[in-house]
């Protein structure tokens, strides 16, 4: 498929608002594209060149792409009434202040760089040299995101330039998005797994096979080249059921739901293995003798680095190869008391891993095995991967295996919850001896308890919001610019965001500052698509979805105002949650399941 066709597919779907007809346009657009570029258009529509969990930036900064456009416009800047153009040599010396000025002023009449590549391209009139396929385009775009080293900057402006030039108008605005990992299409990974299954049976039979074979190889490039492959229905069932675990590529995290009562939890579950609750990085651990061990957040990332400690983790086990799921939590080596995960997240950094790794050392909580020698477990009791774990975790000062407890009896569990709280941690996770490990939080396998039954005034848990946009302050907020932020929760199943809550009261002037820029960062001309926002709510800057914080409040209380139908009473800012995406924020389910301890 050219890109110009591609591009055109993605226009489409950009102004397409009902989520079922993006469904069936993507598999549409499945169904068009040869076997070789399905990864790629998999990843190019998401923003990105390969799959989550990999790490490939452009470190293309706005200011180059401009300087990219700019550097294009100097290249074509007059034109002869016969077509011809006066070059400038696109790999001399910079000189084009002038056009980056028309650059920047464009962009901010626009308030997309998109557009404004668009406009720029259309404005120039190029005829495009030859048509470029997207395996070309893909190509070209890698070549450019792994360009390093002295001098890259330059030469990253040059290639961009180049690619500009050869491609059509609306192309353009496809590929600055992409660079910018800003596509716009407002749809999640959950929708391209429905448009797979509509791509061959024109209906979502197959979701939940897919569903659960992205959970254990977290690529849905590559899950739908191999879905695509397969010429008839036994095929694909069988590629589906053959579709397993694979050391190197993360498995998508088990997620606690909540209750607030453990006679709920028994109820629920019968017989549980109870788990202290700790406040630290959930890490997914992919170990194989011989090589540097991979180490993955809840929402996919890659931070081996941030790890020195697992160096010495092939002296903790007693295997050829594993997964291990956990919590990273950092700790005070004088008296060994663990620390808060706000000072646990200081780890989390690229640069001074090391200096920082003796100020804040780790320890590794592990609770689950997922693979052991090319074995999966995740099909396998929770019970049963236990045992697995004890047998190959040799326990020492910084890899741990976590404690438990089998009970069926709700006050047994209740005082273990106790206890964890009086230990100083979060509090308790019930987990179903037989349950087997699966993605997010379907089934009642994981709950979690944080306040102590009987608290009364405030909300059984904490809500991880995404920051929406933000109202300019008033009075003394003024001088900060931001004066409260609209923040939602997840429809998981409108695939959308609704509002919940302003947070404006209780902000310090710290977090007040911070916020702004974290928004700032992010911030956005018009509405997110998958925003749900009541005209009377409307900020004045709006956010893509990226921020997410944690909120506490009193109550919640049923609201006409807010598209969630309830918002929070007294809501606060807790801290920034770095460590979870948007789509890992709370949902209106799980809304319904906090209640006020009374």
């Amino acid at each position: 498929m050219t890109f110009t066709d591609f591009s055109k597919a993605l226009e489409r779907l950009e102004e397409t608002p009902s989520r079922l007809e993006m469904t069936q346009q993507l598999a549409q657009l499945y169904r068009r594209l040869d076997k070789n570029e399905i990864e790629a258009a998999v990843y190019l529509m998401q923003g990105r060149l390969v799959p989550q969990y990999e790490s490939l930036e452009f470190n293309l900064s706005t200011k180059m792409i401009q300087r990219a456009l700019a550097r294009l416009m100097e290249r074509h800047q007059n034109r002869t009434d016969d077509g011809a153009t006066t070059q400038t040599n696109l790999f001399g010396e910079e000189n084009n202040d002038q056009f980056l000025e028309l650059v920047k002023k464009k962009s901010g009449q626009l308030g997309d760089l998109g557009l404004t590549a668009e406009d720029i391209r259309r404005e120039l009139q190029l005829d495009s040299k030859h048509t470029l396929q997207i395996a070309e385009v893909f190509l070209q775009l890698k070549k450019i995101a792994s360009d390093a080293g002295q001098g890259s900057q330059d030469r990253k402006v040059l290639e961009l330039a180049k690619l500009l030039e050869q491609v059509d108008p609306l192309s353009a605005r496809y590929v600055t998005r992409i660079i910018m990992g800003k596509v716009r299409l407002g749809f999640s990974t959950m929708t391209l797994l429905d448009a797979l299954s509509w791509s061959a049976h024109g209906d979502k039979s197959d979701r939940d096979q897919l569903e659960e074979a992205y959970n254990k190889q977290a690529d849905v490039g590559c899950l739908a080249r191999v879905y695509l492959a397969a010429v008839s229905a036994v095929m694909r069932n069988q590629d589906l059921a053959n579709y397993s675990v694979k050391n190197g590529v993360p498995v998508v995290p088990a997620l606690a739901q909540r209750l607030n009562t453990t006679t709920e939890v028994i109820e629920k579950m019968d017989q549980v293995l109870a788990e202290p609750k700790y406040d630290g990085l959930r890490v997914q651990i992919h170990f194989q003798q011989g090589q540097p061990a991979k180490t993955y957040t809840r929402n996919l990332d890659d931070v081996s680095y941030m790890f020195p400690e697992l160096k010495t983790i092939n002296q903790a086990l007693s295997c050829q190869s594993c997964i291990l799921d956990g919590e990273a939590i950092g700790y005070d080596p004088q008296t060994g008391k663990l620390l808060a995960f706000q000072q646990t997240i200081t780890r989390r950094r690229k640069h001074g891993v090391g200096d920082q790794a003796m100020a804040v050392p780790l320890r590794f909580y592990l609770f689950d095995v997922l693979e052991v020698d090319g074995q999966s477990l995740v099909d396998q009791p929770l019970i049963e991967r236990k045992k697995r774990l004890s047998e190959i975790l040799t326990q020492d000062q910084t890899f741990k295996n976590t404690t438990y407890l089998q009970s069926s009896n709700s006050e047994e569990i209740r005082q273990f919850h106790q206890h964890q709280l009086k230990a100083g941690l979060e509090g308790a996770i019930f987990k179903k001896v037989d349950g087997l490990y699966r993605g997010g939080r379907k089934g009642w396998r994981w709950v979690k308890m944080k306040e102590v039954e009987g608290t009364t005034g405030k909300l059984s848990d904490t809500l991880d919001c995404i920051v929406m946009g933000y109202y300019f302050g008033k009075g003394k907020r003024t001088e900060f610019g931001l004066g409260a932020v609209l923040v939602g929760v997840r429809d998981e199943k409108k695939e959308v965001v609704k509002t919940i809550t302003k947070i404006g009261t209780g902000l310090k002037d710290e977090q007040l500052k911070e916020m702004k820029t974290r928004v700032d960062n992010i911030a956005t001309d018009k509405k997110p698509k998958n925003y749900d926002v009541p005209k009377g709510l409307i900020p004045d800057v709006w956010a893509e979805p990226e921020v997410v914080i944690e909120v506490a409040a009193d109550e919640i209380t049923t609201s006409p105002t807010h598209s969630a139908g309830v918002a929070l009473r007294f809501p606060r800012l807790i801290q920034f949650r770095d460590d979870k995406s948007w789509q890992e924020a709370t949902t209106l389910e799980e809304v319904g399941q906090i209640r006020i301890k009374r």
